[in-house]
């Protein structure tokens, strides 16, 4: 951030004043490391679903023990399945089966920066 506000030339005196994102709006840019990691993430669950071995199996949470105390961590395919939109968990492992149509469904999402 503390190129952009070299750019716009605000001083370090007004940090408080001018947020981290007043300065994105006065700089018309977007944060992007988020959806950058969900669109890798989503490439990697693609190709590990196509080809169906132990990763599928852990990334589906599909193995036999017993679930520890606590909160229960998030999952990459709950995490996922927001970020691809409005749909089940059983759907996206319906579309990774067909690439043409992940690779559609990724790019539409990373488009809308969800």
């Amino acid at each position: 951030m503390w190129f952009l506000r070299g750019m716009l030339r605000i001083p370090w005196t007004a940090k408080k004043k001018k947020t981290n994102e007043r300065v994105l709006n006065e700089a018309n840019k977007r944060r992007s490391l988020v959806r950058t990691i969900r669109k890798r993430q989503a490439t990697f669950l693609g190709h590990v679903m196509r080809r169906g071995k132990l990763e599928h199996l852990v990334t589906t949470g599909k193995f036999e023990g017993k679930r520890s105390r606590g909160r229960q961590r998030e999952k990459i395919m709950d995490g996922l399945a927001t970020w691809l939109g409005p749909g089940k968990v059983s759907d996206i492992l319906a579309a990774v089966k067909d690439r043409d149509l992940w690779r559609d469904m990724i790019a539409n999402a990373y488009k809308q920066g969800t």
